[in-house]
């Protein structure tokens, strides 16, 4: 984006927004209109280890990074968004949390799930972690994934949920998001995103699959 594009995009945006907690109208992540507001997380350091007795993979991924900025697109034109470090604290906390892990944002190309004990998420130093500890190969999406994410042909991630609270900068040249509600969202394994930081490891663990929730964070979607 240019700077003259998000100075006058930022000038039209103040003379609209009635005040600065207002959310993004119409947010999105690119300048169509109709774009999905998708956050980009890319899968970096991707790592697959095969115990060769045809055991379960894991995965480990940030569907979204906090404290950085990346573009995305209102009614008036582009700003830069921030995730706020602990801003799915609330969310992630609450009780029978229903959330799965998907192939490009699909409902029904589900890996894993929150409320079957097959996903954990959490929040660590860098955003939103997604840890699925036993993967099984022999599901269908789970097999035409792995190689992708082996390979590096696909290495980012996104997640979809509602902005709950945030703020315009002085400015209106930036918005961050303060809190958001994960809970019947998801988050996604995709070819691209909009937040270019997150990460995620797919591996076949030689031992007994982890127990303890980290977190990794990547691309997001937000409802009106």
């Amino acid at each position: 984006m240019t700077q003259t594009t998000l100075a006058a995009a930022a000038a039209e945006r103040a003379q609209h927004v009635r005040q600065r907690a207002d959310r993004p109208s119409q947010r999105r992540c690119a300048e169509q209109l109709g774009a999905r507001a998708t956050v980009r997380a890319a899968l970096s350091g991707v790592q697959v280890r095969d115990s060769g007795d045809g055991g379960t993979l894991e995965f480990r991924g940030h569907a979204s990074v906090y404290e950085q900025g990346y573009e995305m697109w209102d009614y008036f034109g582009p700003y830069t968004e921030i995730v706020s470090e602990g801003a799915g604290a609330d969310s992630l906390a609450r009780a029978k949390l229903d959330v799965p892990l998907v192939l490009g944002h699909d409902q029904l190309r589900r890996l894993a799930r929150t409320t079957t004990g097959t996903l954990l998420l959490a929040e660590d130093a860098n955003g939103l972690f997604v840890h699925a500890p036993a993967l099984d190969p022999a599901d269908h999406d789970v097999s035409y994934i792995a190689p992708k994410l082996r390979s590096g042909l696909i290495d980012e991630m996104s997640f979809a949920f509602r902005i709950e609270s945030g703020q315009w900068s002085p400015d209106y040249t930036e918005y961050r998001i303060n809190r958001y509600d994960i809970h019947r969202g998801d988050v996604a394994i995709v070819g691209y995103g909009a937040n270019p930081y997150t990460g995620a490891a797919l591996r076949q663990p030689a031992a007994a699959p982890a127990t303890r929730a980290r977190a990794l964070l990547e691309l997001g979607i937000a409802g009106a």
